[in-house]
């Protein structure tokens, strides 16, 4: 039977150029409705849980258009507040070839980042959620949305709600307000039971430690580095991520870590993903996959298994959301045929 999982952060459009055009070469722009938080509620209700989104979006059309998306996947939007304001947005061009793909953002001012942190009744939000994940674009996004994200997680640590917090910097949002980010990411990773980050997070949050830089790969750094986190925030049990190699624009490798707090890991080496139609949401759909094993009672193995099969899915996936379902995962990981189902 699924849990009750609430997803607490900005809800977003995403204006793209069409194919790989750089923006604005034509005069037009495909929409997806996005935002890191809301990625992870859709992938959680495609693999039978009950998710739930809590913030902010405007007053209008498009604060309209993009519930109603979710609403599309079973997602309960009943706990998203309306108030006068504009959506936030970003624009997106995909890359080829040696170009890289570029992300422009245009948050500042948004209604959900006007939102005052008190707005939101945590007690009545959380009433009956057994999992509650934000990011740490939530905080990025400015100084209301990072104290709303720090009084989330520690009213659910206070009802006994998992708490779930994938890294997500994102320094193109903190140089717009905030250039010391690492005591607001601090006191969120204090709250987290599972953490989604490697050692670059630990290190902003915690410092470098000069003995796990040099002659290491991304994997063994991201072990020791746990070690750190796990010693600094009592409650984390888990840590998790993905390593990503680029060979092309459309061409990566991708692999998966798991540790736990008694040192315990599982690793999943690289594996290809070939012909990649969108790589966006990647990051959010491993969040989910694994956050799916956990709540589900799957052992570390499978979890991150399905948690790194979900990723390397959606990939093929346009847009912000991996619409692929339970079934469709454990298939990779069991057959991975990839052969015309008939």
């Amino acid at each position: 039977m699924g849990k009750r999982v609430l997803c607490f952060g900005e809800l977003l459009l995403r204006l793209g150029a069409p194919g790989r055009e750089v923006l604005l070469q034509s005069r037009h722009l495909d929409v997806h409705v996005g935002g890191a938080e809301a990625n992870v509620a859709v992938s959680l209700a495609h693999f039978g849980h009950e998710t739930a989104v809590a913030g902010t979006v405007a007053a209008n059309a498009l604060g309209d258009g993009a519930l109603g998306e979710l609403r599309r996947h079973g997602v309960d939007v009943s706990r998203v507040a309306r108030a006068a304001g504009r959506m936030g947005l970003y624009f997106f061009a995909a890359g080829a070839g040696l170009r890289p793909s570029d992300v422009v953002y245009d948050r500042a001012d948004s209604a959900f980042a006007r939102a005052a942190p008190d707005s939101y009744d945590w007690q009545s939000l959380l009433a009956g959620i057994d999992c509650l994940h934000v990011s740490g674009v939530t905080p990025a996004v400015g100084p209301n949305a990072a104290d709303a994200a720090l009084a989330a997680v520690r009213a659910a640590r206070a009802t006994g709600s998992t708490v779930s917090f994938d890294g997500n910097f994102r320094p193109k949002l903190w140089a717009t307000w905030n250039d010391a980010p690492a005591p607001l990411l601090r006191d969120l990773l204090a709250e987290a039971d599972i953490a989604f980050i490697d050692h670059r997070d630990i290190d902003l949050v915690l410092g470098t430690d000069a003995s796990e830089t040099a002659g290491h790969g991304s994997a063994e750094r991201t072990l020791q580095a746990a070690a750190r986190a796990f010693a600094a925030f009592p409650h984390l049990q888990r840590i998790a991520c993905t390593q990503r190699t680029v060979h092309s624009v459309d061409r990566h490798a991708l692999g998966a870590l798991l540790v736990r707090r008694d040192g315990s890991a599982q690793r999943i080496d690289a594996l290809p993903v070939d012909g990649i139609v969108d790589r966006i949401g990647g990051g959010d759909a491993f969040a989910a996959g694994v956050l799916h094993g956990v709540l589900s009672g799957l052992d570390d193995a499978r979890a991150l298994a399905f948690g790194l099969a979900a990723a390397r899915l959606k990939h093929s996936v346009p847009g912000d959301f991996n619409l692929v379902g339970a079934a469709d995962v454990d298939a990779l990981i069991d057959s991975g045929r990839l052969d015309v189902r008939r």
